[in-house]
């Protein structure tokens, strides 16, 4: 038998911008009835789960964007929020690091974009470099201090904490399985389950298209899933570094490169490398899922963003693949590491918003019906903005109701 429920605010997706802007409706509406809804057994399973614990200072985003605005914000929002909640967390500082001439010009462009976002850089000569970090090897360097490193996982817990001591709602393993939009109301199908409410906000990450979808929204633009596969050296290197360590990234390549990072747990990570992921929420060695590869393959979008990136595709498939060639990578700035010293870590996915064209959506992107608003495209740094992401979203909401 199905039963109705009626709410006033039903959201999809247990990760770290579902639980904020659950936890911010609840604050702006108190006595709205929210629901959120998360489809595995716990809250930040996939991407808030899965990555490398960042608190980011936003220095690679293009100003003016909500990247990075919502990254500036959110870092010390985020920051707020740990010494409320003493959740352990560290500002390190990050440096990113120039190991030849040409990337040494790279360090210009990238002091010029912390100065245009408001974000305190200090450049370091080889011998400052050597000086803070002694197993690093670089021609120079930025120094980034606001950047830190936390668990998102305790930060989610936290604010679903917050959210259901205000009295709101989270079931969690239910699914939906479709979605209806009517004049009066949006009805979630969970099973045999009806759930109706005024208003629908998806969170669902590397479901947002397929949720998008449910509801026949036009969209020019797919999820495709690029794993993020990392590796932990032993624990006689916990204190290798200091600040996490990032080479200078290529203008030319969307993703960052593969870095140093101290994690919270006081262990180092190296990674992630880009490759194209063919199950969407595959965290293995070797995962295939053949309805997430063929969401790839039929998609125009996803031929042309491989045709414009295959050179680098085909060098992040072979060192995937090679864990030489993934070593060598951080060898560049690490020279002591060795092939024994990469051990397994757990992969993430990254979900990817690429336009039909093959671009890659770089800011965040959201979409809306009568009765529904949907973040269709949150990538890194999507945990540290949460916080201002969910009043952006509150703000929406808020306007619909002015």
């Amino acid at each position: 038998m199905t039963q109705e429920i009626p709410y006033d605010y039903l959201l999809v997706g247990g990760g770290i911008v579902g639980a904020s802007t659950a936890l911010q409706l609840k604050q702006r509406f108190p006595a709205a009835r929210v629901l959120l809804l998360e489809k595995e057994v716990s809250a930040a399973y996939h991407q808030t789960g899965h990555n490398s614990g960042v608190i980011h200072a936003g220095v690679y985003y293009a100003p003016g964007s909500l990247k990075a605005r919502f990254c500036r914000e959110g870092a010390q929002a985020t920051i707020d929020l740990c010494e409320r909640c003493n959740i352990p967390y560290l500002r390190c500082g990050k440096l990113l690091v120039a190991t030849d001439a040409k990337e040494w010009d790279g360090l210009e462009a990238l002091t010029e974009r912390c100065y245009e976002n408001q974000i305190e850089v200090h450049p370091q000569s080889r011998q400052q470099l050597k000086t803070l970090e002694p197993n690093i090897r670089g021609v120079a360097a930025l120094r980034v201090p606001a950047t830190g490193i936390v668990d998102y996982r305790k930060v989610t817990a936290a604010l679903l904490e917050k959210f259901t001591g205000l009295g709101g709602e989270v079931r969690f393993s239910i699914q939906v399985d479709a979605l209806y939009e009517q004049p009066g109301f949006i009805e979630a199908v969970c099973g045999g389950e009806r759930l109706r409410s005024q208003f629908l906000i998806s969170c669902a990450g590397l479901m947002a298209d397929r949720v998008l979808a449910m509801l026949g929204i036009s969209a020019d633009f797919r999820i495709v899933p690029f794993r993020g596969e990392y590796y932990q050296l032993p624990q006689n290197y916990n204190q290798i570094v200091s600040h996490l360590i990032y080479p200078v990234p290529d203008p030319a390549l969307p993703f960052l490169g593969v870095h140093l990072t101290r994690m919270i747990d006081g262990s180092v990570t190296v990674g992630p490398n880009a490759v194209v992921g063919w199950k969407r929420e595959g965290y293995g060695r070797v995962n295939f899922s053949l309805k997430d590869s063929w969401g790839n393959v039929s998609y125009a979008g996803f031929w042309k963003v491989m045709h414009k990136n295959l050179g680098s595709g085909l060098i992040e498939m072979k060192n995937s693949l090679w864990k030489r060639g993934y070593l060598e990578q951080v060898r560049k700035y690490c020279p002591q590491l060795a092939l024994s010293d990469l051990r397994p870590y757990p992969a993430g996915i990254r979900a990817q918003a690429v336009m039909t064209d093959g671009s890659l959506v770089q800011d965040f992107l959201f979409a809306e019906s009568p009765r529904s608003l949907h973040v269709c495209n949150a990538p890194s740094p999507a945990a540290t903005s949460a916080l201002p992401i969910g009043a952006y979203i509150c703000d929406k909401v808020e306007q619909r109701q002015g």
